[in-house]
């Protein structure tokens, strides 16, 4: 239809006795409109990998392009923001420094500033220096302000369980990438049932339940699994994994770990921010 107006507005504006102006005018139009249509095209474009494993249980390869992207659901605005530790909590960070993470056998790198802590781009990932066994986590982050890549180079980090079971940290907001990969996701494994994303630079909340994969005479008797509430929207209720977090492949329980482990946050080369930190033990029914 574009075309169409655009010729006729050249007919318009052309002397009929100069063909060859017209013609080179249409020329012109039509290889503008031909690269306009192939941004476009290139913006739709599926992203993600068909030469993945198929995930166990679903018909859909790790990063399918194709798998649907999950429905947007504006969130309120605020929902667990700023909020205070219960007294049996752990406070992993208060704003003030990074004594309760380090990096691998090193100090964590990362700068402290205003309340939050923010990646400091290669500096590396940071874990905590306490482990844990099933937990609920409460953490807040904010994606920079300013827009920089897209897909999975755009507020990238994540919230990974032990180092191993990952729950995505993305900036999600109008940023089109595969589904599993998208802020909230079980990475590689399940989408989020939503997209509760907020727009780059206001802070987010995730809390987080996770239960620890048990074994019993070396066999896997209970798989790992997560409930993720991201701004108030749930994104995941006591979903498995499959196994360890991959990239690009499927994990299992073939090998054994131990029922407690450290929190890491991902140093993805973006600076991200974290703040108000703070995590507590599940504890058993009647003791």
């Amino acid at each position: 239809m574009l075309t169409c107006l655009c010729w006729v507005e050249l007919r318009k504006r052309t002397a009929l006795n100069s063909p060859d102006i017209f013609m080179k005018k249409a020329l012109l139009i039509l290889a503008t409109l031909s690269v306009g249509v192939s941004f476009a095209q290139a913006a739709d474009a599926p992203i993600g990998y068909t030469d993945t494993p198929i995930i166990p249980g679903q018909k859909w390869h790790v990063h399918d392009p194709d798998r649907p992207i999950p429905k947007i659901v504006t969130p309120g605005t605020t929902f667990s923001h700023s909020a205070p530790a219960p007294s049996d909590a752990v406070i992993l960070f208060d704003g003030h420094d990074l004594s309760k993470w380090k990096n691998g056998n090193k100090p964590a790198g990362w700068k402290v500033e205003n309340g939050y802590m923010e990646v400091v781009p290669g500096s590396g990932s940071i874990q905590t220096r306490e482990q844990f066994g099933d937990f609920q986590l409460h953490l807040e982050f904010a994606t920079p302000h300013k827009v920089e890549g897209n897909s999975q180079g755009r507020g990238n980090s994540g919230v990974i369980i032990y180092g191993k079971y990952e729950v995505q940290v993305l900036d999600s907001w109008n940023n089109r990438t595969y589904a599993d990969g998208q802020a909230g996701a079980m990475y590689g494994h399940r989408p989020p049932l939503a997209n509760a994303s907020m727009v780059p630079g206001a802070w987010q909340s995730y809390d987080i339940i996770f239960e620890a994969p048990r074994w019993k005479d070396g066999k896997n008797i209970k798989k790992a699994n997560v409930t993720v509430i991201h701004n108030g929207v749930v994104l995941h209720h006591k979903q498995e994994y499959p196994g360890p977090t991959r990239h690009r492949g499927v994990g299992n329980y073939d090998q054994e770990h131990a029922p407690k482990g450290p929190i890491q946050l991902q140093d993805h080369s973006n600076p991200m921010r974290f703040r108000n930190i703070w995590i507590r033990s599940l504890g058993n029914y009647d003791e």
